[in-house]
């Protein structure tokens, strides 16, 4: 069962008028990660975020259904270009639920080979955003 925006806004307020520090709802489709306080450690991608193919190249799948953003701000440098190196724990862009910021890591470590989708654009869960070579 998916949660409707109204669940979400519900259990942000319950959080808020609490004392809790952290909060994790995960259901199918959905995650959600409210940490107050602080920032987050770096998450790990879903298993099924990266995916190599038989040309041993890496590919980066959307965790999630939202907004892609290649930068944290407007007007600021994209976190990868093609040529970029990244390391596993390297955040390749932010995808954007709910006015909620989810930062993904690469999940692999190599170079930028592609960027599948344009900035701002709706990406699907399991859909290429970047495509990486050893």
């Amino acid at each position: 069962m998916a949660l409707s925006d109204d669940d979400v806004s519900e259990i942000l307020r319950l959080i808020d008028e609490s004392e809790l520090d952290e909060l994790r709802v995960e259901t199918e489709g959905f995650s959600l990660h409210v940490l107050r306080g602080g920032e987050p450690a770096p998450s790990e991608p879903a298993p099924e975020a990266v995916a190599a193919s038989a040309d041993g190249a890496a590919t980066i799948d959307s965790p999630m259904l939202g907004t892609f953003y290649r930068a944290e701000a407007p007007g600021a440098p994209p976190f990868v270009e093609v040529g970029s190196r990244v390391e596993p724990a390297t955040t390749v862009c932010i995808i954007e639920v709910m006015k909620m910021m989810n930062s993904i890591p690469a999940g692999v470590a190599g170079t930028i080979a592609e960027i599948c989708v344009e900035n701002a654009q709706l990406v699907e869960h399991g859909q290429p955003l970047f495509r990486i070579t050893p």
